[in-house]
């Protein structure tokens, strides 16, 4: 089986030979091919730039905990291909994932249909089959033309919007906004986390040109945070002192936004309580996102400015400087604003590629570096610059990874040689 689950993935990734391909009908008419899985789920649609992978996986911790089924599809994964679809918060078997890729594959090849409209009609197909009840679906890019916007969900999420994918969305954040409440559907409820002012703008409009109730981060439901932990709170529900295991502000404002729609949806009937929400987010997981290894080494998939902002922000509040970085960018990312929100928290740069087809080659990082006065080096690959950087570090310096969530996994995967083999869960 494993021979042809490589054969099936290596027809999967072939599929990216198409490109992105913004829009709806090639995948609706796929799913039609299929039985439209879709219309048999009820479903949580989830839109933003930065947050929507943790958010989802808090959503699916508590389904488990409260004992109702529910399928989660997020992109991309950190080690495996199946971390893509997963039921209950486990991983679909590589078995699962061929039988469904060679049933859909004579429809996609008939439909030229790419990687991510196939990934999805996947993820529907199979949570149709495994009798969930729930489905919680992370877009791919965008919102109004992303190819999990076929569904009609029961609640529509938004995380903190920021530029990225600009050659797609937009260059100002307004158009990245509108893209993004392309999910919004008539009726349907959505709640947002906190925004700038004129992306709060764009999203009431339009809620209210689809009569759509929509709740704001700090005017529908509030947060506030502690050291480790968090509370959260709405006109109708609060929840206090939630802990938390995983680190930095943006990700307990992530579980509060979970915290809040789970909170609207069990006052539309879901049987989920207070108690199970609570134990749902503290026992989430989310590897490789401000992640803290053994001897002070500090993993995250920060890989837009904005994330990078994020990540500045939680090395000042920690007060971390003359950090060891190793970095590597993929090629449609904003590299040299990236790389310069970090730079002030470093002593020195281990510049490097990761894995994939186009990356932002180590020499123009390496180059930012030293014109910022920083010393730096310049790596094949990621083994290289980890090794070089854990061993010229003291042992209270901490080493940093970030840049892609594709060099992350890769030196997740060399320092945690298990790690690949395992079944990621948040339990």
């Amino acid at each position: 089986m494993a021979h042809n689950y490589r054969d099936s993935l290596d027809y999967l990734y072939s599929l990216q030979f198409f490109g992105i391909k913004l829009g709806l009908e090639n995948v609706r008419e796929l799913l039609s091919r299929v039985g439209n899985p879709h219309e048999h789920l009820r479903i949580i649609h989830i839109a933003g730039t930065n947050g929507k992978g943790l958010t989802a996986a808090a959503l699916a911790s508590i389904f488990q905990v409260a004992g109702i089924p529910a399928g989660l599809y997020t992109s991309p994964h950190l080690h495996s291909f199946t971390e893509r679809i997963r039921i209950d918060t486990r991983q679909i078997a590589e078995s699962e994932a061929v039988e469904l890729i060679e049933e859909l594959r004579p429809h996609a090849e008939t439909l030229q249909a790419t990687f991510f409209e196939f990934t999805t009609a996947m993820a529907l197909l199979c949570f149709q089959r495994r009798g969930v009840q729930w489905a919680i679906l992370e877009t791919g890019l965008g919102g109004r033309l992303d190819a999990t916007n076929v569904v009609t969900p029961e609640l529509c999420l938004i995380t903190p919007i920021a530029l990225d994918h600009t050659a797609h969305l937009g260059a100002e954040l307004t158009a990245v906004a509108a893209e993004k409440a392309g999910i919004f559907k008539p009726g349907v409820a959505a709640i947002s986390g906190h925004q700038d002012a004129e992306v709060k703008a764009v999203l009431q409009q339009r809620a209210m040109q689809l009569n759509s109730p929509l709740l704001h981060f700090g005017q529908g439901f509030h947060w506030c945070n502690e050291v480790d932990s968090f509370t959260v709170s709405g006109a109708d529900f609060f929840l206090d002192r939630v802990k938390t295991t995983l680190a930095g502000i943006h990700q307990q404002q992530n579980l509060a936004l979970a915290a809040a729609a789970m909170s609207y949806l069990s006052h539309q009937g879901l049987e989920v309580s207070p108690a199970e929400i609570r134990e749902g987010l503290g026992s989430v997981l989310w590897p490789g996102r401000l992640e803290w290894l053994p001897e002070r080494i500090l993993l995250d998939g920060a890989h837009n400015p904005a994330g990078a902002k994020i990540l500045a922000a939680y090395l000042r509040q920690q007060n971390l400087d003359k950090l060891h970085l190793v970095i590597g960018c993929k090629a449609d990312k904003q590299s040299t604003e990236l790389l310069s929100e970090l730079l002030p928290f470093v002593g020195r740069v281990y510049a490097t590629q990761p894995p994939v087809a186009e990356a932002v080659t180590a020499g123009k990082l390496m180059r930012q570096a030293h014109e910022a006065g920083i010393v730096a080096s310049e790596h094949i690959d990621p083994v290289m610059a980890i090794e070089a950087a854990l061993e010229n570090r003291s042992a209270e310096e901490t080493v940093l990874v970030a840049g892609s969530l594709f060099l992350v996994a890769a030196i997740r995967e060399f320092l945690l040689p298990d790690v690949a083999s395992l079944a990621i869960t948040s339990h």
